[in-house]
């Protein structure tokens, strides 16, 4: 209840009016039925932007550090995530991977539309990077069709490191679904679950134009804060 009339009153008036975004292919969000909904992910804004051009309910899997906040802040950010129905997923471990693939298919399993995002985590640079194989997993194990969704203009409007955002032209580009019943049974196979995978990223990057990195967005991340005399003595190891 609180979503809805948080999203009537407040999210899509304010969003719409402040970024004026431009919306194409929404004909290709179902309106019944479970659907994961695959976004590239420039910015914190995104988790916003895009569910709030969607008339169903969009439920995105979120970092646990989003819940667990001190202070007055944290609670008031842990209050709006629960409020909009976002779900805490704790990405450190071994097993955070298979946590997020269970929670997700909780989800599906319900009838409703997922939000993810293949790369799993923000883009260091607004490029396209390699995407992670629990967004095909999902997809086979629940049947339920993949959209691409490209956010284009929120990486100039807020990248990382940028508390308010910048008003700049926005597009939010809606792919065709992506089908892989093909696959059906064969979740277990690494190999199937990577050439879906990369299905999806390429429709992605067709529908975004973005430069495409075969590296994990992480991982680029952690090189760009590993200072250069510690990743040369690495790189002599």
């Amino acid at each position: 209840m609180f979503y809805f009339l948080f999203r009537a009153v407040v999210l899509v008036p304010f969003l719409r009016w402040f970024f004026r975004p431009r919306v194409e292919g929404l004909e290709h969000v179902p309106d019944t039925g479970s659907a994961i909904i695959a976004g590239n992910h420039l910015s914190f804004c995104d988790s916003f932007l895009m569910p709030v051009m969607v008339k169903r309910r969009v439920t995105f899997l979120c970092k646990s550090e989003y819940f667990t906040g001190r202070g007055l802040k944290g609670r008031l950010t842990a209050a709006f995530f629960r409020g909009v129905g976002q779900i805490p997923v704790d990405r450190s471990g071994n097993g955070a991977g298979r946590a997020a693939v269970e929670t997700g298919l909780k989800v599906l399993d319900g009838g409703e539309l997922l939000g993810i995002y293949p790369e799993g985590t923000r883009s260091p640079d607004g490029r396209l990077y390699k995407g992670k194989v629990g967004v095909a997993e999902m997809a086979i194990r629940s049947g339920a069709p993949v959209i691409p969704c490209a956010m284009i203009g929120t990486f100039e409007a807020q990248p990382i490191g940028r508390r308010l955002p910048r008003l700049v032209p926005i597009t939010i580009r809606f792919g065709e679904p992506l089908d892989f019943s093909r696959y059906a049974g064969m979740e277990e196979s690494r190999e199937v679950l990577r050439a879906a995978t990369d299905e999806i990223m390429y429709a992605l990057l067709k529908l975004s134009e973005q430069e495409y990195v075969d590296e994990y967005g992480s991982r680029a991340k952690a090189r760009a804060a590993t200072p250069p005399q510690l990743a040369v003595r690495a790189q002599a190891a």
